[in-house]
């Protein structure tokens, strides 16, 4: 079972988190779980502080990172198991055209036609992350059972930036062969 990081920092499970508190917990714990305080413990309890040192790094870790801590929130409700990652069919037509761009600058290179697709790209990102913000931004307020609704939109929100990620890998790939 995957811990929960947010129990373990004592703080709100949300999208948009207040970094600086972040922080304080992870130095506090930090302070407080590490080994040199408890070289005259027993080995049992050394290494119980050991695995709280590792949850303590592996959670700020993945909570700080802002899609970490997204894809974090999504997997601990059960919404990013393998195998099911569709994504809306009006997305996948309208990066399809994208995507035929791609494949032809990958046989003909074309500086002017890759910017072109960046633009679109950069822009269906912008479009993808204004629409998401006040659900992200709502979120903690919402009452338990609305959430589920708003986790499929962040969800959705999620894999079409995923997507959008790996045209832009592609894209740099193309970059560095021209």
């Amino acid at each position: 079972m995957t811990p929960n990081y947010f129990e373990f920092y004592d703080l709100p499970e949300t999208f948009q988190l207040d970094e600086a508190a972040l922080k304080r917990q992870y130095y506090a714990l930090s302070r407080q779980y590490h080994p040199d305080f408890h070289a005259t413990e027993t080995p049992e309890r050394q290494q119980e502080i050991l695995n709280l040192a590792t949850l303590n790094t592996n959670a700020y870790r993945t909570l700080s990172d802002s899609d970490l801590r997204m894809a974090y929130i999504l997997g601990l409700h059960g919404m990013l198991e393998e195998g099911k990652q569709e994504l809306p069919p009006d997305f996948l037509m309208e990066v399809m055209e994208l995507n035929e761009q791609l494949m032809e600058l990958e046989f003909e290179p074309d500086p002017e036609a890759a910017q072109r697709v960046e633009n679109e790209v950069n822009a269906l990102s912008e479009t993808l992350d204004a629409g998401i913000e006040p659900v992200l931004a709502g979120y903690p307020g919402l009452p338990v059972d609305v959430r589920p609704q708003a986790l499929q939109q962040i969800r959705t929100y999620y894999l079409k930036r995923r997507y959008l990620l790996r045209i832009r890998e592609s894209l740099a790939k193309f970059a560095t062969r021209s």
